[in-house]
């Protein structure tokens, strides 16, 4: 990859915007010298502050300090948000990846019943045959964007298959993932609080009470079933872990996918090397998360008390954020960070959180990267870009490491 510009010598005492173009395109460059010169620094998404940890233990630590939350309520005594939002914007953003402590674990005990190994495991033989039917598709065409054409079916079709998504549901389904996963940016955020999130959020209504009334071996059905000590998940919960669902699994898989595929067409040693020994597959993979993976901040912690972090004063409500994409290029715990290493080992990143935070889905959607990626590398030994390099634009999304398009040849 080209070479990005070195933010030399950044002013601790200012706010990184991580909304910005510069961060976007150079965030690999921030995290180099943030990590050298300072422990904690002071950013800013939109008109909302926090305080970021950028080094690896500093982010472990936070990630197991029982002295910050996740539910603002809880720190401040306010509303889980600054300002007023609508019913179907809060179910949204209320779901247990934003509850802490005995919250977290009853939601979570329950979801879980849903996301058992054996459920996990049924799903590779479809996602085997699934990745094999899209290729067949793509591969006639010679040259295609591969994030519409591979990376992005392959979640959406196992997410709609998990929920169990009819045939007849799937256009009001895939309205929904576009609603989601598109609808929170620019001028489309307005519309989307407004009217169309109703909309997503009367399908899956509609959705559980058919359910309810004819259970089906899916996961929304074992969450609907799912009960702990008489307790179960009310339909709020129901919706908003569905909700969850789809952002986080749907979202981040696409973009790992696609960020190994990208990795591993500009790392030809690399490639030449995973295709010689397939066997280094689930290692690979685990690279691909830590050095470029599509997510790079947790939710922020809410600070329960006044302290301080490395002399930083924090004072009790105070949003902070742990950089994780800048934890997993920490040099202190990482051989040459930014070299990309498919045999490296050990390599205990923490793309997806650590703790009881830790992402639900990890499995899957190491699963699905996994399959998705062997397969295409597989069938096309002559894949290729179909782009310069400096041509692949990322995404001014904060927190997230993603392009907009992966244009590829088969040969």
């Amino acid at each position: 990859m080209v070479a990005a510009a070195v933010p030399q010598d950044l002013d601790t005492s200012r706010a990184i915007k991580l909304t910005s173009k510069d961060f976007s395109n150079n965030k690999y460059s921030y995290y180099e010298e943030m990590l050298v010169q300072a422990p904690v620094w002071k950013g800013k998404i939109a008109a909302i502050n926090f305080v970021l940890i950028p080094r690896y233990q500093d982010c472990l630590d936070f990630l197991k300090d029982s002295r910050f939350v996740r539910n603002r309520t809880t720190a401040t005594g306010g509303s889980r948000m600054p300002f007023p939002i609508p019913k179907s914007l809060q179910l949204l953003i209320e779901s247990m990846i934003l509850t802490d402590d005995a919250d977290h674990r009853r939601l979570r005990s329950l979801v879980n019943k849903g996301f058992t190994s054996n459920a996990i495991a049924d799903f590779e033989p479809k996602i085997e045959a699934l990745t094999h039917e899209l290729l067949d598709v793509a591969e006639k065409e010679g040259t295609v964007d591969l994030i519409p054409a591979y990376c992005l079916p392959v979640p959406m079709i196992v997410i709609s298959e998990m929920v169990g998504i009819s045939k007849e549901q799937m256009p009001r389904f895939a309205n929904s993932i576009r609603v989601l996963s598109k609808g929170f940016s620019g001028w489309n955020i307005l519309r989307t609080m407004l009217w169309d999130l109703r909309g997503v959020v009367r399908f899956f209504e509609e959705l559980v009470a058919e359910k309810r009334a004819n259970p089906q071996d899916d996961i929304l059905t074992k969450l609907i079933e799912a009960e702990e000590e008489g307790d179960r998940l009310s339909q709020d919960e129901l919706i908003a872990t569905v909700f969850l669902l789809i952002v986080a699994g749907f979202e981040t898989t696409t973009h790992l996918i696609s960020n190994g595929v990208i990795e591993l067409l500009q790392q030809p040693e690399q490639l030449d090397r995973l295709r010689s020994e397939p066997e280094l597959m689930n290692s690979a993979v685990e690279e691909i998360l830590r050095h470029r993976g599509p997510i790079h901040g947790t939710k922020p912690g809410f600070a329960l008390e006044d302290m301080e972090l490395h002399g930083m004063p924090i004072k009790k409500g105070t949003a902070v954020m742990p950089l994780l994409g800048a934890a997993n290029h920490d040099p202190s715990v990482f051989d040459k960070p930014s070299t990309f290493d498919i045999a490296r080992s050990p390599n205990r990143h923490l793309s997806f959180g650590f703790g009881e935070h830790f992402c639900l889905g990890a499995q899957l959607a190491r699963m699905e990267a996994r399959i998705a990626i062997r397969t295409l590398l597989e069938r096309n030994s002559n894949l290729a870009l179909a782009i310069r390099p400096d041509e692949l634009k990322v995404n001014r999304v904060p927190l997230w490491h993603r392009h907009d398009r992966l244009p590829v040849s088969f040969g």
